[in-house]
């Protein structure tokens, strides 16, 4: 989850009748972030056990020396059933003052994220490691294609490479935000290489989406087909979000 303002906030969410039998667990730390806003996972119980959690810090400075605030990168380490899984859950710095003035700030994201991931993959080789979150860019940027050395085709995976199946979605034009017309994909998933497996006794990836129902955007006027968002400036509108969500699953067969 992305832009959380406390844990009250989840809490109310997930004791929600709607949500209350799933039987949600919260793993969430406050950020430094200016504007008060945070990122954090919710798991299932069930499902899902974390052994190690931690919000790592995400140290950014202005022309001035003056520090910039912003969001934390949320490591929660566990096992999912009998397998070690790793999730990051991020929400990178934003576009403020242009996309080119401030994609150093996300370039820096991306190296605190790889340093994570490859001191996850120092402590075991074999872990599966899922990123994701609201990262501001899209697959195609420096960030993901320079730093994390991200790849959309699954044939041409390394060891050295994490694979970011929103990277044919966004060659397919899809977005989960738009900007002035333009369609953009910065709500991503990138995972380490060992979850593209033609094994079935172990998870594995099987496919990734854009959740983008008509019930979820704006009907009409000039931003028809636009994410329905629950403020419109200073007004509120009632809508979700200015951003669609997006959906991973994982599979791995069962025992009859």
């Amino acid at each position: 989850m992305c832009e959380v303002e406390n844990k009250n906030v989840i809490k109310d969410l997930v004791n929600h009748p709607n949500l209350l039998e799933r039987d949600y667990g919260i793993v969430h730390f406050d950020s430094p972030d200016e504007r008060g806003i945070d990122v954090a996972l919710l798991y299932k119980k069930a499902s899902y056990l974390p052994s190690s959690f931690k919000s790592h810090r995400l140290l950014l400075f202005d022309e001035m020396g003056q520090r910039n605030y912003t969001r934390d990168q949320l490591v929660v380490g566990g096992l999912l059933d009998d397998e070690e899984f790793y999730f990051i859950v991020n929400h990178w710095p934003s576009r403020r003052g242009g996309a080119s003035k401030s994609a150093p700030n996300r370039l820096r994201a991306a190296f605190l994220n790889k340093r994570i991931i490859d001191s996850i993959q120092k402590l075991n080789i074999d872990a599966k490691i899922i990123s994701m979150g609201d990262l501001n860019d899209d697959p195609r940027d420096d960030s993901l294609k320079k730093v994390l050395k991200t790849i959309g085709k699954e044939n041409q995976l390394d060891s050295l490479r994490l694979f970011n199946p929103m990277d044919k979605l966004h060659k397919k034009g899809l977005g989960s935000l738009a900007y002035r017309d333009k369609w953009n994909l910065f709500d991503q998933f990138f995972m380490s290489s060992n979850l593209i497996s033609k094994s079935k006794e172990y998870y594995s990836y099987w496919k990734a989406g854009i959740y983008a129902p008509s019930k979820i955007r704006t009907i009409k006027g000039r931003y028809k087909g636009y994410p329905f968002r629950t403020y419109s400036g200073s007004n509120y509108t009632g809508g979700y979000s200015d951003h669609f969500p997006v959906y991973l699953y994982l599979v791995r067969e069962t025992e009859k």
